[in-house]
């Protein structure tokens, strides 16, 4: 028997005629811009009106101040193909007596948590945005929870993806800063960013450990394990290339650093190419190791995908960072070998250990070996790479289809109900 019209269209598209605030940091070339790009995605293919909403965490980025947008704009292309919007505190919110006092004298202090929900709850919305109704509110990360809550109105519930313990975050954020004593403590940001976390609805977390923590953490509310969706990553043609590819956050830029200090050295006449903006960081970290191999660095590149489609195996040589990593879910996607350290594969489960083809070195010198024999290594060739074990690992927890699927289940018991001639 076949469906009525009505019921196959919305069978197609469950979220047809549903309006979705998609809340995120104005950050790009990383892990959450990639994130929220399958965010995005799931909701549009599943039939939603979305408006993603970028959100800066520096002052003077008010919405209609387009020229000062214009460097977000241009390297965030993904976000211009439907609706997007802006959110930002003007200059003259932070020159209040108020600011001074509760949110800048703490962030000289190095209060990080502090700084971004004071400029967030400052935010101008644009005209359109402020007068939109929505259905659900989807907002990464807790320090944009004032401005979440504005969209929602007190009617929409919302959704709140923590990527990661972000008071964790901070602290090594601070560890190179010259901040006035006494410094601000894990537990006093921690405090607030779990204070943020309470308004949510649904607390979404990237990874198995991330979610345990949270729980117990608060155990007063809902949480629920989402991996996050992935684009895939090319599986072809192949080349002789060695690549690893960062982003210049302070744990990568640990990670690039160890590996060029102690994993270098001992596969000498092995050259790797280092893709993204990890370059900008190991060179004020270390300018003369950054010269010593300053060929290796690619700096920024607008397609990762090519530097994958190109190679014939990944580097993850992380010593430092937590919650899931993005570019180890990249590296599967591209269904190369890997060779990384434990760490490099947190917040997934202990199969992805044993997958066949990824290679946990337990230190330098077991990463230098590895890395040897990859550069001596065939080319795996195309169909190789789209049937390996992580690629399939890959598909089964971080595609798409898997996520849009888990995501629906989410989203679908915390809309309002739909009027009777809908």
């Amino acid at each position: 028997m076949t469906a009525p019209p009505q019921l196959a269209a919305q069978a197609r598209a469950p979220l047809a005629g549903r309006t979705i605030a998609l809340v995120h940091p104005a950050w790009h070339s990383c892990g959450t811009y990639r994130v929220v790009l399958g965010q995005i995605a799931a909701y549009r293919t599943l039939g939603a009106r979305v408006f993603p909403v970028a959100v800066a965490t520096d002052p003077g980025f008010a919405p209609k101040r387009d020229w000062i947008w214009s460097g977000f704009r241009e390297a965030t292309p993904e976000l211009s193909e439907g609706e997007r919007d802006f959110a930002g505190a003007p200059f003259h919110a932070v020159l209040g007596p108020r600011f001074l006092r509760d949110v800048l004298w703490p962030y000289l202090h190095g209060d990080q948590a502090r700084i971004r929900t004071g400029l967030v709850a400052r935010a101008l919305l644009s005209e359109g945005l402020a007068k939109t109704r929505f259905d659900l509110v989807h907002c990464n990360h807790f320090f944009l929870m004032p401005l979440a809550r504005r969209l929602a109105r007190g009617a929409a519930q919302i959704l709140l993806d923590t990527h990661d313990l972000q008071a964790r975050q901070f602290v090594l954020m601070n560890e190179h800063m010259p901040w006035l004593k006494p410094h601000a403590s894990f537990e006093a940001m921690l405090a607030q960013e779990l204070e943020e976390m309470r308004a949510a609805d649904l607390l979404i977390h990237l990874n198995a450990k991330e979610a345990e923590e949270f729980r117990q953490l608060l155990p007063d509310k809902t949480h629920a394990l989402l991996y996050p969706a992935v684009p895939p990553a090319p599986t072809g043609p192949g080349g002789e290339k060695i690549v690893l590819v960062s982003s210049n956050n302070s744990a990568n830029v640990e990670s690039a650093l160890w590996f060029l200090r102690e994993v270098a050295p001992l596969a000498a006449g092995v050259r790797v190419e280092i893709a993204g903006n990890v370059d900008a960081g190991v060179k004020a970290r270390d300018a003369a190791l950054f010269e010593r191999h300053r060929d290796w660095f690619l700096g920024r590149v607008d397609d990762p995908g090519a530097i994958y489609a190109g190679a014939k195996c990944v580097l993850l040589p992380t010593i430092d960072g937590h919650g899931l990593s993005i570019k180890t879910v990249e590296a599967m996607a591209s269904g190369l070998p890997l060779i990384a350290t434990r760490l490099a594969l947190r917040g997934m489960g202990e199969e992805a250990l044993g997958l066949p083809g990824v290679i946990v070195a337990e230190g330098a010198r077991d990463f230098a070996d590895a890395l040897r024999r990859a550069a001596q290594a065939a080319v795996p060739g195309e169909a190789a790479r789209r049937q390996s074990a992580v690629r399939a690992y890959y598909d089964a927890h971080f595609s798409a289809t898997a996520f849009e699927k888990n995501l629906l289940a989410l989203v679908a018991p915390r809309l309002p109900a739909r009027a009777a001639s809908a």
